[in-house]
């Protein structure tokens, strides 16, 4: 991960954690969801991403989120560098193999890597 996509995968799940510690569990959902966006390709940060997901799952008492995300964590470990669905927000409720439109902000991250790791 290139410096501008840590910062912004950093600020998501920052920002996660302080929506859960003010107790705000949807809105922590939601950065942990662009986190997802964000970290797809790269093994450890898409599988950390599924973790935190699995844990607030837990704490929220989901267990379809639960669930969904113990799954998703191992394939998050086995796939990330194969394929990932552009897009998906990693969330039990929608489907793993599903392509979701970008948020704008997200897109021009991933667009400024994409073309990073192509010019080497």
């Amino acid at each position: 991960m290139k410096t501008e996509l840590k910062q912004a995968y950093n600020v998501e799940l920052t920002a996660a954690c302080e929506a859960e510690e003010s107790r705000n569990f949807s809105k922590a959902f939601a950065h942990l969801e662009r986190a997802h966006i964000l970290s797809q390709k790269y093994a450890w940060a898409h599988t950390r991403t599924h973790i935190r997901m699995l844990k607030l799952g837990w704490r929220t008492r989901d267990m379809r989120e639960v669930v969904g995300q113990l799954t998703r964590t191992f394939a998050a470990l086995l796939f990330s560098r194969i394929w990932v669905p552009l897009g998906n927000t990693g969330r039990a409720n929608v489907s793993p193999f599903a392509p979701m439109p970008l948020p704008e902000d997200l897109a021009r991250v991933l667009y400024k890597e994409s073309h990073h790791q192509a010019e080497r």
